[in-house]
């Protein structure tokens, strides 16, 4: 059965003669329909809205281009939270938002909503993206990633207009939208280098925000919070500042890896950890894809303790180059 603030909408809509209103609760009411498997009945929906308005609808475009015009990638979500070393309010919290969203009928019935704003912060190569993959992949929903290549216009009006229909697209799909690097769109208004034009897209983009329905997840990524416009902080009920790994996560790292092996990497997981000098997840990770290399091609006569050994010597030099050409 429809939910009953939607059934209230429609008839609020008829009655007025407000087809913004119409059409966004006929929206909502099909991305329902289709997310309980009622195809038919969703299909329907649209089709008659296309009829009613004169517009396609994104069931009609998605035969074409996706339904979003190419705005979007659409991103199958394989990590999970159990593959992520997360600290413990970060997996608390998204843990609470996924509740919410599996429970959002019963929050209904008392007039609530679940939360479906995420702003996640810190800097880069420590997980920002693969918390958002992970969060689709527990919700069991696609992940559908913003191109700024293809949203971001050189003519005036143009970027809003994109996001328009960007953001039309979203709301009849239960997803999970990912915006990485949202400074890219959603800088600080204040700041006097940026043209009228990049105020009214953070302006445009803010009320898209507020717009969406809760079936709609969206997730935001900056490595430079700073540069954040104040207003978008207010949209979002969920704010996560993503550290680098501290020296537990390395260990907790580096144990997975060696029983992922099934061997010994030569050095203890602790040990390694200690030596191994990066500041990112991302940096161990390719280390760990470094080490499995090097003794996949020296297999049959692989010796790991070498193989580790020789590849943080290489480490420690990329590490020492990095602060000479800072210093330069």
């Amino acid at each position: 059965m429809p939910r009953a603030d939607l059934i209230v909408n429609l008839v609020k809509a008829g009655s007025q003669g407000d087809q913004g209103l119409f059409r966004s609760t006929v929206e909502a009411l099909a991305a329902e329909e289709r997310a309980k498997r009622h195809h038919q009945l969703a299909d329907k929906l649209e089709a008659n809205l296309k009829l009613s308005t004169g517009k396609r609808t994104p069931e009609v475009v998605r035969a074409f281009d996706g339904g979003h015009g190419g705005l979007l990638y659409e991103i199958n979500p394989q990590r999970t939270f159990d593959s992520l070393l997360l600290e413990d309010e970060i997996r608390n919290t998204l843990n609470e938002v996924i509740e919410e969203q599996h429970r959002r009928d019963l929050l209904r019935s008392y007039g609530l909503e679940p939360r479906h704003r995420v702003l996640l912060s810190g800097p880069p190569g420590n997980g920002k993206t693969s918390i958002a993959e992970a969060l689709a992949a527990e919700l069991m929903m696609p992940l559908l990633v913003v191109r700024y290549e293809a949203v971001i216009g050189s003519f005036l009006g143009e970027t809003s207009g994109r996001l328009k229909r960007l953001f039309d697209f979203v709301r009849t799909h239960e997803c999970v939208l990912f915006f990485d690097e949202f400074d890219t769109l959603g800088k600080e208004r204040g700041d006097t280098h940026e043209t009228g034009e990049i105020k009214r897209v953070v302006s445009s983009l803010l009320l898209q925000i507020d717009s969406l329905p809760s079936h709609v997840v969206v997730v935001t990524a900056t490595n430079h919070a700073e540069l954040l416009d104040r207003a978008v902080w207010r949209r979002f009920q969920v704010r996560l500042s993503v550290p680098p790994p501290s020296l537990a996560q390395k260990e907790a790292w580096f144990q997975r890896l060696q029983e992922k092996m099934g061997l010994s990497l030569g050095h203890t997981p602790k040990a390694l950890a200690k030596k191994l000098n990066v500041s990112s997840f991302s940096d161990i990770e390719q280390f760990s894809d470094d080490v499995s290399r090097r003794y996949v091609l020296a297999l049959p006569n692989a010796d790991m303790k070498l193989i580790v050994n020789d590849r943080l010597r290489q480490w420690s030099q990329r590490a020492n180059s990095k602060v000479t050409d800072s210093n330069n």
